[in-house]
């Protein structure tokens, strides 16, 4: 039960420290407190809380929002508010669909997303979804998208090498385009890393690929980084480091710094054209949320993106990467350890029974769940997405803390899977 919390420490109420191994779910960037967000809410306490946008604006959600244009990739000038990863993508979804129906043509209904896609948990987010354990008991309620192979060499069946891999997974999607592009609406990414489907990475050049051969069909591009976005993979935004300008981008997570609730959407002028006319065509795109734009929400977003301007946070994470790679590298030698997969500071490390025969713990050891308990003994509080265990630190973390946070993994994987559970009766959950 966390109580309170200082930098990139959470203290529960019996007074105990952890390290905030997972940033929050992903979202904390400068750690917990931090001064300047803190007073940018309570300078806008003074000012107002909350104030619908259906018809207004306010301060600062405009200012936002000329900030987010200016940091995103070229093309994305404007800008709709909504309140987390899964609204945002479903407005890029609803948006997407929508401006085909303003272009005259209807048919292009479908929508192409990746196997073992996460894009959130509302209907549609859940119908581009791919990861069945998730997903399956909601499929009546669905709409069915087109799934193509997911380029990571690690589980992909059609290569090896991860250069090739990209390759073979790009002409798939080309075969696909070639007879379904009329029908097809938009493609979905989550740009270099696929987050809940274990931090599966893809191989270098293969987000530019999608990019040209969405472009090839008149297919719009949709570039979900609720999980990428804001320094995680190393540069603001993952789709910077392929020189990748989607149609549309989802934002959420580290928006406000890991403080408030809030998400955008960014588009194309050409997209946001589409929806113009007069009151009498009803082009509008009749979507909206009670909280859209909060005040309050926006005050940290843009006092979370003035620290990363002030502080240098991207300029200052190259030894912090170098250092993961450092200690990842020491890791990925463990006898359970099938492969340690790292994007900037993503880091997922696949715990396998047998690694030279790609032999995985059964479900019932919770080989993940397991060493993420050991880990709280040490002081860190970290969290599994099945047998592969997950860390994201707060992008503030330093490299001693960083340092001082992997060994903990190394020293909670090491105890756990030299337990015999088999031979002494002993449950994951006991350790």
């Amino acid at each position: 039960m966390i109580a309170a919390a200082n930098g990139i420490k959470l203290i529960d109420t019996e007074g105990n420290e952890f390290f905030d191994g997972v940033s929050s779910l992903w979202v904390n960037i400068h750690g917990h407190r931090k001064a300047a967000i803190d007073e940018a809410i309570v300078r806008q306490l003074g000012q107002v809380a909350h104030t619908t946008m259906l018809g207004l604006a306010n301060l600062p959600a405009y200012e936002l929002a000329g900030q987010l244009v200016g940091i995103t990739p070229a093309g994305l000038n404007r800008v709709f508010y909504s309140d987390d990863g899964s609204t945002a993508v479903e407005v890029a979804l609803k948006m997407a669909f929508q401006y085909w129906r303003h272009q005259g043509k209807p048919d292009k209904q479908k929508f192409i997303s990746l196997e073992q896609a996460y894009h959130g948990d509302t209907v549609g987010t859940v119908s581009v979804g791919g990861i069945d354990l998730f997903h399956r008991v909601f499929k009546p309620l669905l709409f069915t998208p087109v799934h193509i192979p997911a380029p990571s060499c690690y589980h992909c069946r059609l290569a090896a090498d991860p250069a090739e891999c990209g390759l073979k997974c790009a002409a798939v999607l080309e075969q696909v385009l070639a007879e379904q592009h009329e029908e097809v609406a938009g493609l979905i990414i989550e740009p270099l890393v696929q987050a809940a489907a274990g931090m599966l990475m893809s191989p270098p050049g293969y987000l530019a690929k999608v990019r040209e051969i969405t472009r090839k069909y008149d297919v719009l591009l949709i570039a979900d980084e609720v999980a990428t976005g804001f320094g995680r993979t190393g540069t603001m935004f993952a789709c910077e480091q392929e020189a990748v300008a989607p149609d549309l981008m989802a934002l959420s997570k580290g928006i406000t710094g890991g403080y408030m609730p809030l998400a955008a959407t960014l588009t194309t002028d050409e997209v946001y054209n589409a929806f113009l006319g007069d009151y009498a065509a009803k082009k509008t795109f009749y979507h909206g949320h009670s909280y859209t734009g909060n005040p309050l929400a926006c005050a940290a977003a843009l006092a979370n993106l003035r620290i990363f301007r002030e502080e240098k946070v991207i300029e200052g994470l190259g030894p912090k990467i170098a250092a993961i790679a450092d200690r990842l590298a020491e890791m990925a030698v463990l006898a359970h350890v099938g492969q340690v997969r790292q994007c900037g500071l993503i880091v997922g490390i696949e715990l396998m029974l047998d690694k030279s025969k790609k032999v995985p713990y059964s479900w019932e050891q919770a080989a993940g769940a397991s060493v993420c308990r050991q880990a709280r003994k040490y002081g860190l509080i970290i969290r599994p997405i099945g047998d592969v265990v997950v860390f994201m630190p707060p992008l503030a973390s330093t490299v001693a803390e960083i340092n001082t946070m992997l060994a903990i993994i190394k020293r909670s994987v090491t105890e756990v899977t030299a337990a015999d559970w088999a031979d002494d009766g002993l449950q994951p959950t006991d350790l």
